[in-house]
């Protein structure tokens, strides 16, 4: 979260070459920053236990999905477009590290919830027992 943070303030402080290289580097980072708030508060507040009708482990593991594609696609554009100024490839160095650490995030994600709901370690009133198991085992 913080290397988002960090490649999102080194981009911005940055003068724009390509307007759309820019504002494409800017959303996808804030909507991910965002969308990592909301699960960290969902998971704080235990609104999963309210909220049964979402499977909260598949939408966490698509929101990294998605995000980290995302993110990749955005600091691959926003370094071909920096054109050897500081603020650009500090930007794209950062998102190409938030990438790698949204990937190690998506694997360890995956990799707890498959293998405890697989081996029969969840809680019975766990909402996640349901499609992502069916999943987890393909």
């Amino acid at each position: 979260m913080v290397t988002l943070l960090i490649a999102f303030i080194c981009v911005r402080s940055s003068l724009p070459i390509d307007y759309g290289a820019h504002s494409f580097f800017e959303v996808v980072t804030m909507c991910y920053l965002i969308m990592i708030l909301v699960f960290y508060l969902v998971h704080l507040f235990r609104f999963y236990r309210v909220l049964t009708c979402i499977s909260w482990p598949l939408s966490e593991l698509l929101h990294y999905l998605i995000g980290t594609l995302l993110l990749f696609i955005a600091s691959i554009v926003i370094a071909s477009k920096s054109y050897n100024h500081g603020g650009l490839v500090a930007g794209a160095v950062f998102g190409f590290l938030a990438s790698f650490l949204c990937l190690a995030s998506l694997w360890l994600t995956y990799k707890i919830t498959c293998i405890t709901q697989s081996s029969g370690m969840h809680q019975p009133d766990d909402p996640a027992s349901g499609p992502l198991q069916r999943i987890c085992r393909m």
